[in-house]
């Protein structure tokens, strides 16, 4: 909820007159106090076989250098280092560029999991790791296709190219609730022969449609992002699409629609830390309030890096 209607409509209501400047200090402390429990779950996501990555657009008002209206942005990074324990970091950074991605993840060996936005290439080409593109985009990109249609019905490569891919996820769908080397065996041994038919349908189609239309555009998206899409098949923990990045930045989606925007970059850094508190804590099954309840009463009292990690949200209980 925006500051200023916790202002106008809430403390007001009560009778407290507290200036909203006085609140976003507040909030941008709390920003800060919460950098060492930051930090740890950065070390303990940069541990991890696969990270997920996103970005979403965000304003600062008073950012050096750049306008009132121009665009800075929000990295979400998702993690699963180990079974039951989910990490969901948020960074703010005044670019879309692709040393964003390479400060932030600078030591990671693995899987890179992103869509197919050229701003991860550079990570990518890292020794190490290993990039992984997302079946969901490129899904959507031949349902666009479809609407595009005159007629939505006539069955044609749109249709041909989507059914490929719904097989795909059938398997998957199958075997979700499998371990992961069960994964493995099922792709190799359902999800291959199903990638070969497509590849060769692909190479067959690519000629015969021009690369602007909307189909062009689906056929091109699979052929160039092609390697990175069939990876998912070379372990059984890798995930087929980047769904986990895109549903954990949706909060932050959600309630730009009621902030609008940060006055500062301190107040936009604070915010992204104090979103991978909290979705983080939530995704390890948390009551949001009652774990900042218990960060707030006890970090200030840590002695020792092993009083913090004791606040890391995997290592609560929830209520």
């Amino acid at each position: 909820m925006p500051l200023y209607r916790q202002e106008k409509f809430i403390l007001a209501r009560l009778g407290v007159d507290i200036a909203r400047a006085t609140t976003s200090l507040w909030m941008v402390r709390c920003g800060d106090l919460v950098q060492p429990l930051i930090n740890l779950m950065r070390d303990k996501l940069l541990e991890a076989p696969l990270i997920h990555c996103d970005e979403t657009v965000t304003q600062v008002l008073n950012e050096e250098g750049k306008a009132a209206r121009s665009q800075s942005y929000m990295w979400v990074q998702v993690a699963e280092p180990v079974k039951n324990q989910k990490i969901i970091l948020f960074d703010y950074a005044p670019s879309r560029s692709g040393s964003v991605p390479m400060k932030l993840l600078d030591g990671f060996r693995g899987y890179l999991q992103t869509d197919g936005y050229e701003g991860y290439a550079a990570i990518g080409r890292k020794s190490g790791v290993i990039s992984q593109g997302c079946w969901a985009h490129a899904r959507r990109k031949f349902d666009e296709a479809i609407k595009g249609q005159k007629d939505k019905n006539k069955a044609g490569k749109s249709h041909m190219g989507l059914s490929y891919i719904r097989k795909l996820y059938q398997i998957e769908h199958g075997i979700k609730e499998s371990p992961p080397d069960e994964r493995k065996r099922v792709r190799q041994e359902q999800s291959l022969p199903v990638l070969q038919k497509l590849r060769q349908w692909l190479d067959k189609s690519l000629p015969q449609v021009p690369p602007k239309t909307l189909l062009g555009k689906a056929l091109y998206y699979l052929n160039n992002q092609w390697e990175k899409l069939i990876r998912y098949c070379d372990e059984g923990y890798l995930r087929m699409d980047n769904n986990l990045a895109e549903n954990a930045i949706r909060p932050f989606v959600v309630g730009r629609k009621a902030w609008l925007f940060s006055n500062s970059t301190d107040g936009a850094k604070a915010s992204a830390n104090l979103y991978s508190l909290v979705e983080t804590a939530k995704a390890c099954g948390l009551e949001p309030c009652h774990y900042l309840k218990t960060v707030f009463n006890y970090l200030p009292r840590a002695e020792s890096i092993a009083d913090i990690e004791q606040l890391l949200p995997w290592n609560q209980k929830p209520v």
